[in-house]
């Protein structure tokens, strides 16, 4: 039997975040990708939700012997829902999941629960690598919530897998940023 595969759209686009070395490029036709936060972490994520205008783009990887045990921990705030329709090279339909954040159980981003600077980063270097600039435009194009509170956390990154950018890849995120009216603040000391 074959392995299953996840389709990433955030950080798991980024092979540097995990060691699933079986990975696709891919698109999902039929959802949108979307910042949110759960009460489940204390910071805004990416989630995917259902939307039969959108697509987006993602990598799959294979998750050998179905061990989905390690993922599954790193995904502790998303639900993982078996996904159909997804576009790759590969030439055989694959089982596939997508972790979402189910309806009911998150919010936008706010103060309280920023999105990370470091996250982005992340994100967008792995979108580079897969997919070139043209694939950095689509993702910020097809990204919604960029109104949403962004932590600037580059100096000392939170995001526990953060990967260290170049001069240019940093550059092309401040750019994008602008570009979208996303406007990363500098952190605040917590009152005393």
């Amino acid at each position: 039997m074959a392995d299953p595969y996840f389709f990433g759209y955030g950080s798991l686009v980024n092979r540097a975040t995990h060691l699933y070395r079986t990975a696709f490029p891919a698109t999902l036709p039929g959802w949108r990708r979307v910042w949110r936060h759960t009460a489940l972490r204390p910071i805004a994520f990416l989630t995917a939700e259902p939307d039969p205008e959108a697509e987006i783009d993602g990598l799959m990887a294979a998750v050998p012997a179905a061990d989905w045990a390690a993922l599954d921990d790193r995904e502790y705030a998303y639900d993982r829902v078996p996904v159909t329709g997804l576009r790759h090279a590969l030439q055989a339909p694959l089982e596939t999941a997508i972790y979402t954040i189910p309806p009911g159980r998150h919010a936008s981003p706010d103060r309280a629960h920023p999105i990370l600077l470091s996250y982005i980063d992340t994100v967008v270097q792995g979108y580079l690598a897969e997919f070139g600039a043209e694939g950095v435009a689509r993702f910020f194009g097809s990204t919604h919530g960029w109104g949403a509170p962004i932590r600037d956390d580059r100096a000392q990154p939170l995001y526990p897998r953060h990967q260290r950018l170049t001069a240019s890849e940093t550059r092309l995120v401040d750019d994008w940023l602008h570009e979208v009216g996303a406007h990363p603040q500098a952190a605040v000391a917590p009152d005393r």
